[in-house]
């Protein structure tokens, strides 16, 4: 069973809308799926009070999800989700995506802050932007992004994958400040710009800067090491996602180490 839930109206406050999963809603039929509450602030209001819900039978096993309209005030869309797919056809609000762990969450829009926070696994793809701290830790917790694919089309705000762990993130546009701050693991590839405080207490992983570069801190060296075996493999995994990312395996590379201020052994990939 497939679901569409069509918006009418956005709501005058914020929703809690983590109850929305595929696995969960493809088990419903229409008329349980209208009555499935969301919070919203202290109360909570059904589905039906927001959306217009259309339901098709499918053959197929995988779960499907399919929401449409201004979803911006709509939070936590895709959270924890572990099977099936979820389409936003429009922007998505604040922790879209947060604790991923599998199945494909795809935004035809843009999403707020916090997007693909705790991932473990699966796919998150933005078409838009995303705000602050995509894929890194949530408020108080030691680890960020554990697992998974970030996939953004437009551009990030700052603390980009901050205290990373693994996975991987590509960013197609600009990220801004402390562009993986306090990484520990994974890769993240950038086609723009990034702003101030890149890899700021790195300690692993790898940084691939395929647009627009800045200047390496002090805290990183140049590493004049063969590595061009490894750089191949990483260059074709790289180019499945295009766009300054196609060709980098026929572009030249120079890799810095660091943080040293931390005894990080990350690195910088810069392209030319």
């Amino acid at each position: 069973m497939r679901h569409t839930l069509v918006l009418r109206s956005p709501p005058p406050l914020r929703v809690d809308a983590r109850a929305l999963l595929p696995a969960l809603l493809c088990t419903m039929d229409r008329e349980a799926v209208l009555r499935l509450p969301l919070p919203q602030g202290r109360d909570s209001v059904p589905v039906g009070e927001w959306f217009d819900v259309t339901a098709e039978a499918r053959d197929d096993a995988s779960p499907s999800l399919r929401l449409a309209g201004d979803l911006s005030r709509f939070d936590c869309l895709g959270a924890g989700m572990a099977a099936g797919e979820l389409v936003v056809q429009g922007d998505a609000g604040d922790c879209a995506g947060v604790g991923l762990s599998g199945g494909a969450l795809r935004i035809e829009g843009s999403a707020r802050d916090l997007a693909g926070c705790a991932m473990g696994g699966g796919t998150l793809e933005v078409q838009g932007d995303v705000r602050d701290f995509a894929a890194g830790a949530l408020p108080g917790a030691m680890d960020g992004m554990s697992g998974g694919m970030l996939v953004v089309h437009g551009r990030a705000g700052a603390r980009l994958a901050d205290r990373m762990r693994r996975g991987t993130v590509v960013v197609h546009g600009d990220a801004g400040d402390f562009l993986a701050s306090r990484m520990v693991a994974g890769t993240v590839a950038l086609g723009g710009r990034c702003g101030a405080h890149a890899a700021w207490g790195m300690r692993r992983g790898s940084i691939v800067f395929a647009g627009e570069a800045p200047q390496p801190p002090t805290t990183f060296v140049a590493v004049d090491s063969d590595f061009a075996v490894a750089w191949q493999l990483l260059a074709r995994d790289l180019a499945r996602f295009g766009g300054r990312l196609a060709a980098l395996d026929r572009r030249p590379v120079r890799r810095w180490a660091g943080d040293l201020a931390v005894e990080g052994k990350g690195e910088w990939l810069v392209v030319s």
